[in-house]
């Protein structure tokens, strides 16, 4: 993937943006690891590696990460009705309460943040229905933090989109190495791997047409809803 048309300052913005520091929550939320790992489903380094690549390749991140290129379009075009559409879409496609919760949650940590951060962008965010679903925020924020020209737009949604499918995989990483657990270095192993999955699906993503945003996620639902009655928990529902 080229970033040649990227400036520093650009970089650095969207680095802070997909940073596991950022003050969201998602570091709380396994995404059902939690259930899979109790159950013996996801036990070391290669079960963990094979889930997160079925997830990148025909799971719920794949759509996800389409919807949030698609906020990112609307938002560089200040289309609230867009923006509204996607973010009423995005809600009524998660399977169950706890995604939907964790969604709306970290979308209106997100959202409060960059206000603080950058006031200029409030009429934009006020312009979406709320809840704001995480990958709308996230695409919204993306664009007006970065600025630039129809000729570098296609390069700066690839870089976007591979930011924010490297932010899903290391949250998931991070869950995995403290539940199974595993030690740092397998998760930079799993993580380097896992480079290629997530650059062809940064440059995959922008071809996507609305017909293609399907996913096999009925795992990741089951895992899901069966979390919130772990008889022991670190993470959140």
């Amino acid at each position: 993937m080229s970033i040649e048309t990227i400036n520093n300052q650009q970089l650095l913005r969207l680095l802070q943006l997909a940073s596991p520091l950022l003050p969201v929550g998602g570091y709380s939320y396994s995404e059902g690891l939690e259930s899979l790992i109790s159950q013996g489903i996801i036990r070391d380094r290669i079960t963990l590696q094979t889930w997160i690549q079925r997830e990148l390749q025909v799971g719920a991140i794949r759509v996800e990460t389409a919807v949030m290129d698609r906020a990112y379009l609307a938002g560089i075009e200040s289309n609230s009705q867009r923006l509204q559409y996607w973010n009423q879409w995005l809600s009524a496609a998660r399977e169950t309460e706890e995604l939907r919760q964790q969604s709306w949650q970290m979308g209106g940590s997100l959202t409060k943040l960059a206000i603080e951060l950058t006031p200029g962008i409030q009429d934009l965010i006020t312009a979406i229905d709320r809840p704001c679903n995480y990958a709308i925020a996230f695409g919204i924020i993306a664009q007006y933090w970065q600025i630039d020209s129809p000729q570098e737009r296609l390069c700066q949604r690839q870089t976007t989109i591979a930011a924010y499918l490297h932010s899903w995989v290391t949250n998931s990483l991070g869950a995995g190495i403290k539940l199974i657990p595993l030690g740092q270095t397998a998760g930079q192993q799993i993580l380097w791997v896992l480079q290629g999955e997530i650059d062809a699906l940064a440059q995959t993503i922008p071809t996507l047409a609305d017909e293609d945003l399907y996913a096999c996620s009925w795992g990741l639902s089951l895992a899901s809803m069966q979390h919130e009655t772990l008889y022991s928990r670190l993470f959140r529902s």
